[in-house]
């Protein structure tokens, strides 16, 4: 993170909240639930730590703006200061929260929502919350069981879901990274186009849109760090 967003996370206003529930969705990944204290828009985010010792960390809202959780979905890093401590999380324990803020924010207009990995997460709230009817998903990882909610995503979107996954191979999975099934596109339609993930990702998909005739200003970016 730079240094304007450490700034930033070290004088945001934070409240307690208590764990209602955390459920691994994959070896290294939990979807962690609290009480939703405030309205939302789905593609915001929240400030979360277990400590106020501890600087908080941004994570995107995955829940849907209607129902009475908030929900965030993380994976664990293993030199992390606070993601282990997430992980260990039990139902009752307390958080410390901010409201739900951003501007990555969803609407009905058609559009392509793109994510790596942990970047699925705004997507899922927008779903959630009644949008992409219109959309296609393209989601990027390199194994197979970290396409968190992959079983909602083909209920909600059928052939309009595309899963790339670089490192194994299944039935119905694009072999090979998200970048490359975008470079091999033929056309872009004139949608909007959602970009979250690492920087990296969101740069090179940035690139390619734009040379494949996708006006900057038709593409929203969501960086994860």
């Amino acid at each position: 993170m730079d240094t304007g967003l450490k700034g930033f996370l070290r004088n945001i206003t934070l409240a307690s909240a208590w764990v209602s529930s955390i459920k691994s969705v994959a070896a290294d990944a939990f979807v962690l639930s609290f009480e939703r204290t405030h309205p939302f828009h789905p593609g915001q985010v929240v400030a979360v730590t277990t400590d106020r010792n501890i600087p908080p960390r941004l994570y995107s809202v995955c829940s849907g703006a209607d129902e009475g959780e908030i929900s965030i979905l993380f994976n664990i890093k293993p030199d992390g200061l606070l993601t282990p401590k997430l992980a260990r999380l039990l139902p009752g324990d307390q958080l410390f929260v901010s409201a739900p803020f951003g501007a990555f924010l969803g609407d009905n207009k058609p559009a392509w929502w793109i994510a790596a990995g942990t970047g699925i997460a705004p997507y899922r709230a927008m779903m959630r919350s009644g949008l992409g009817a219109q959309n296609w998903l393209i989601h990027g990882s390199r194994r197979l069981a970290n396409f968190y909610f992959d079983d909602e995503m083909v209920s909600f979107f059928g052939d309009r879901y595309v899963r790339c996954c670089s490192q194994e191979k299944a039935d119905g999975v694009v072999h090979g990274r998200l970048t490359a099934w975008l470079a091999g596109q033929t056309r872009f339609p004139p949608v909007q186009y959602y970009l979250c993930g690492s920087a990296e990702m969101v740069v090179e998909v940035r690139d390619i849109l734009i040379r494949g005739g996708v006006n900057l200003n038709s593409i929203m970016s969501e960086i994860y760090f």
